[in-house]
């Protein structure tokens, strides 16, 4: 998982084309061939969400093929926070391909966005540019979920938001946020008790 100061690191420095790639995979939780079958009738910026119905997958001796998502879970509508949308923005404006139908990411060409190109070409560059050890693409979607459970999401809300039908992986994350209330815990006890500490010596010295 990364930080948020990570993340941005890392989309400050991998192309501009895919700096917006990088921020909605983390803050919106999507996963790869989900981003990359976006187009622009997808995306409602007005009001801050992406509604996912179909992906990008690649299928041996087919190349790149549109499909549905696994599930009906899958099918979706993702709520993303107000943080990107300038970036989504600006990116739809000089990046995306023209008409309500057009990709919302594309490659170089202006073409479908290929994994195995993007990883070579850009990717590996990008992450020892920000300075990050080698991770997957897949992991700024882990890092979006966890986030997402920190800021306090339910098990329902995670599973929607990811679009999953099992409560398992969305459990998971659960237990990662279930470890920052812990810290939180900790961080109030520390709290209260220099405060506590602070209010008898008052009392002392009033001699009370």
């Amino acid at each position: 998982m990364l930080t948020v100061a990570q993340v941005y690191r890392l989309a400050d420095a991998i192309e501009p084309r895919f700096r917006a790639l990088v921020l909605l995979a983390t803050f919106g939780s999507l996963r790869w061939g989900e981003l990359t079958g976006l187009r622009r009738r997808d995306v409602d910026l007005t009001v801050g969400t992406v509604r996912v119905e179909r992906q990008l997958i690649r299928v041996t001796g087919k190349g790149l093929v549109f499909t549905e998502p696994k599930s009906a879970a899958g099918k979706r509508t993702v709520v993303i926070p107000e943080l990107i949308v300038k970036d989504l923005e600006e990116h739809v404006r000089y990046f995306a391909q023209d008409g309500d139908d057009g990709l919302i990411f594309a490659g170089p060409d202006d073409g479908p966005l290929w994994n195995s190109n993007f990883n070579r070409r850009f990717w590996g560059r990008a992450l020892a540019a920000a300075g990050l050890p080698k991770i997957h693409f897949h992991d700024l979607r882990h890092t979006g979920n966890t986030l997402a459970a920190n800021a306090g999401a339910s098990i329902r809300e995670l599973m929607d938001r990811m679009g999953h039908t099992s409560t398992r992986a969305a459990m998971i994350y659960q237990h990662g946020s279930h470890e920052r209330q812990r810290e939180v815990a900790r961080q109030l006890d520390s709290l209260a008790r220099r405060q506590l500490t602070k209010a008898s010596g008052t009392q002392r010295a009033r001699g009370e």
